[in-house]
């Protein structure tokens, strides 16, 4: 996972084959290589996310929930990349693992402390995801720091929390559950409306279950 090599431009493949969106993400691609700037990747994400965020490396998502935080680094994780979690002083492992995350290839820093900004940029020196409770507030400046590092290193940082600039924010409008009926059951899952805001676009909205 830490091999680094030369990445060569295929020929754009047929328009009418492809998603014209991956089309755009090519020719993109190929303009900031010429130009001398960082590629940005996609990274995969759950097909739940579809149509609401497209996490590309160099980029800082943010999230108002341990779940979403979880469900943005799963895609990734089931992908055969390297995730991390720093902050997370209460990570659920069973949580995680019905997520679909790979625990054998998680790195976990549940209390970082006073040292968080140095924490998360060691892991986002040699993982694809990291997904960041930070302490409280975070400044301009050390947020700057962890941009630079994660255009660098071809990264992508989830946070949970606040952060001076977002490319999308990631938030639960309204959660309903199902599997209790008159008065009686276990509950089954969780049906959750999201709102991702941000990009220069309007508001995108979709439904995400979880398993209870």
């Amino acid at each position: 996972m830490f091999e680094h090599g030369w990445v060569s431009i295929r020929p754009l493949e047929t328009p009418d084959l492809v998603d014209p969106r991956a089309v755009l993400d090519q020719l993109r691609g190929r303009i900031q290589a010429l130009e001398g700037g960082p590629t940005r990747l996609a990274v995969p994400t759950l097909p739940a996310f579809d149509g609401l965020v497209r996490l590309r490396t160099g980029g800082v998502y943010g999230v108002d929930s341990a779940s979403l935080g979880m469900a943005l680094a799963a895609g990734a994780s089931q992908a055969g990349e390297w995730v991390g979690f720093a902050g997370w002083d209460d990570f659920g492992v069973e949580a995680a693992h019905q997520w679909g995350i790979d625990l054998s290839r998680t790195v976990l820093v549940p209390a970082p402390g006073e040292h968080w900004l140095e924490v998360t940029a060691a892991l986002v020196d040699v993982l694809k995801v990291v997904v960041l409770r930070p302490p409280g507030s975070v400044d301009a400046k050390s947020a700057s720091i962890l941009d630079a590092r994660l255009r660098a290193r071809a990264g992508v940082l989830v946070v949970q929390g606040d952060w001076p600039r977002c490319e999308v924010r990631l938030a639960t409008e309204r959660s309903t559950w199902l599997g209790i009926g008159a008065g009686n059951g276990r509950l089954r899952e969780r049906h959750v409306e999201l709102a991702a805001r941000g990009g220069g676009r309007m508001p995108a909205r979709s439904e995400l279950v979880i398993a209870g």
